[in-house]
């Protein structure tokens, strides 16, 4: 860049009197205005906007804090900074301050999950691994200077993914206590997940709240168990839903009966053994049954009153 070039920029940059931020993104959370040198004229124009929040930064120190409104400038609209420059009569124009606008809405629809597996010890089924996903908003707390010294720094345009990977962290680590603490059954689960997620919410504020961070919503949408826990449980289930097998046994076998009646000579072999499988079965269910019928009566006749004697007849 030349020389006239320079000059250029330079006196550009000094009649820009308007300090704002429109921000087009979704996800920047920390963004610091751009200007030659940082240089601010008297008099300028600050125009902050909802869901922002502007703070002047004078040689490292936090100086003054600005809501959402327009400011001038002026030693009576920078009470901090006049005190820390000790600015007594006015001040020379320009003058050199750094202007972090923070971004204070709310980041929606963050994602969170397990990496991998988390071992637990169910109260039903004994040691077990789970999975769990969810979604979580959060947004900068009321003091953005909190989070601006812990976490961005002096980066000029931080951005929820510089944070997401730390985050995502604490509320694993989070969950996986909570969860072993609750002693909630893996069954019992779906009927807790608002309870759950409510208190899981506030004990994440406890620890956010040293990043200048607060949870606004935090949703624990499923808990997973391996896939053959889930198979097993789907046969308990099918069990469970059959109920009486002696009944279910005899209705398949009648069932069986009626679909031959109805296509004599046109099973495939398969059904064919199948029906004779069942056949055999409901046969020797029956055969039970009539032994049992059998010993039933030899034992009435066993346990029965003895008949009375044949009547002698009388010789005269």
């Amino acid at each position: 860049m030349g020389l006239f070039d320079k000059i250029k920029e330079k006196a550009f940059n000094e009649f820009i009197d308007i300090i704002e931020w429109l921000d087009d993104t979704q996800d920047t959370m920390i963004w610091r205005f751009p200007r030659y040198q940082n240089e601010i004229k008297n008099g300028a124009q600050l125009i902050v906007r909802e869901s922002q929040v502007a703070i002047l930064v004078d040689q490292g120190k936090f100086a003054d804090v600005y809501q959402p409104g327009r400011y001038e400038l002026t030693t009576a609209n920078m009470p901090i900074l006049t005190t820390l420059r000790g600015w007594k009569y006015g001040f020379n124009s320009p003058f050199k301050v750094e202007v972090y606008f923070v971004n204070t809405k709310q980041f929606l629809n963050l994602k969170w999950g397990t990496k991998n597996p988390i071992m637990l010890r169910d109260p039903e089924f004994g040691p077990i691994r789970m999975r769990a996903y969810g979604t979580y908003c959060f947004r900068i707390s009321s003091d953005p200077t909190k989070f601006i010294k812990n976490v961005a720094g002096t980066d000029g345009n931080f951005t929820t993914e510089g944070i997401q990977e730390q985050l995502r962290n604490f509320i694993i680590t989070k969950f996986t206590d909570h969860l072993g603490e609750s002693k909630i059954a893996a069954l019992d689960i779906a009927s807790n997940l608002n309870e759950f997620s409510a208190a899981l919410q506030s004990s994440l504020n406890a620890d956010f709240d040293d990043l200048g961070i607060e949870i606004t919503k935090f949703l624990v949408e499923n808990v997973s168990l391996p896939e053959e826990v889930e198979k097993a449980l789907d046969k308990r289930t099918s069990m469970g839903i059959v109920g009486d097998m002696g009944k279910y046994t005899q209705f398949q076998f009648a069932d069986a009966l009626r679909a031959g009646a109805e296509n004599p000579g046109g099973g495939s072999p398969a059904g064919d053994a199948m029906g004779m499988g069942m056949g055999f079965a409901m046969a020797g269910q029956m055969a039970q049954q009539m032994m049992n019928q059998q010993g039933n009566g030899s034992a009435n006749q066993q346990s029965g009153a003895v008949p009375p004697p044949i009547p002698q007849q009388k010789v005269y």
